[in-house]
């Protein structure tokens, strides 16, 4: 029995005519060679490479008529948009962590300046010891005389009454943020190598804390013995994540202004390009400040204009009016920009603190 009479991949009987899997479609004697290793992986590598090109053009060039021609069919010639926008993304994300880790660096020594400097401004009712009666006794005298502290007029008392008034009331014995009431002990305690349970009871965390409550104390701890270093790289590495939900919430909107026109998976094609775009302009600014260094000014006209690349792709890819363009680009802008990456950065943030 030969043993090209069933498929070496698929396992699918064959005729002993068959030079290709009528199942699966490979070779019935694709021995493996060296040219059969390197020749498929270089036609594979330059198919996309020409493909690549055919896309890259017409994207950069000719604002939404790429995602049209791809949607209406004219699909095998164009790389497809989701390999397009992973392939970019990972072009973007590489340059943006080379053009920001001097960010980094001089966000990590400002930190870092801040935790060596000591605070002397905050203290509270603990450290003044006085009662509460005796606290609320001092406020009344100095609302009742007003000008305080050698203040020249009445604004500036006011305004050393609410500083007064902030300590007076303040019976937080420490704050995450503001380390000023328990800083010397926290320090002694992190010096003697005390264990992780001594200095979480800093922060009030005891055996009966909620699981909500000891995760936030223990990454403020954390950011306090790194003294912040590493948080903005935390923060930056959920950028690429965040990424896979602000995409679908963006062909979302779409959907929602355009119910009558395509499906979600038009939209979704749709947004993979214009994201692919603007991964594409600010990859060409960071290499280009990696060079030369442009100033401020140029690089907010170049992300500014993507406006404008946005309300031209509408126009082609949904074919309706430009006046309906203006008003849906207008309202997906205003939501995008005011709620979706607001939210988007808030949760970010919170994801980059737990995660850090």
């Amino acid at each position: 029995m030969s043993d090209t009479e069933f498929c070496k991949n698929c396992e699918a009987e064959l005729n002993l005519t068959d030079h290709y899997c009528p199942n699966c479609g490979q070779k019935t004697a694709d021995d493996l060679t060296m040219g059969v290793l390197f020749n498929r992986t270089i036609g594979d590598f330059f198919s996309v490479d020409a493909r690549f090109f055919r896309s890259f053009i017409p994207l950069m060039l000719k604002p939404g008529v790429l995602a049209r021609r791809y949607v209406d069919g004219k699909r095998l010639k164009y790389l497809h948009p989701a390999q397009f926008y992973l392939f970019i993304s990972v072009i973007f994300f590489f340059l943006f962590s080379m053009a920001t880790r001097q960010q980094q660096m001089d966000f990590n020594n400002m930190l870092k300046k801040g935790f060596e400097t000591e605070i002397n401004d905050s203290i509270s009712i603990r450290d003044l010891n006085i009662s509460n009666e005796e606290a609320e006794e001092i406020k009344k005298v100095i609302a009742n005389n007003k000008v305080v502290f050698g203040a020249p007029d009445l604004k500036q008392a006011q305004d050393q009454m609410q500083v007064v008034d902030s300590i007076l009331t303040d019976t937080t014995e420490f704050k995450i943020f503001n380390l000023a009431a328990n800083k010397a002990k926290l320090d002694s305690l992190i010096e003697i190598n005390a264990s992780h349970e001594e200095k979480l009871a800093i922060f009030g965390v005891n055996e009966k804390s909620d699981a909500f409550t000891r995760l936030m104390a223990r990454q403020g701890l954390k950011f306090y013995e790194r003294q912040g270093g590493g948080v903005l790289e935390s923060f930056y590495d959920t950028i690429p994540i965040s990424m896979f939900f602000l995409l679908p919430l963006f062909a979302m909107i779409l959907k929602i202004l355009y119910f009558r026109t395509g499906t979600f998976a038009h939209h979704m094609v749709f947004s993979f390009y214009y994201f692919t775009f603007m991964f594409m302009v600010l990859s060409f600014l960071a290499i280009i400040n990696l060079i030369w260094e442009i100033p401020d000014w140029i690089d907010f006209l170049v992300v500014f204009s993507t406006l404008f690349y946005l309300l031209l792709s509408l126009w082609r890819f949904y074919q309706q009016h430009f006046i309906w363009t203006l008003i849906k680009g207008g309202i997906l802008s205003f939501i995008y920009m005011t709620f979706v990456l607001p939210l988007s950065l808030v949760v970010m943030f919170l994801i980059s603190f737990l995660i850090y």
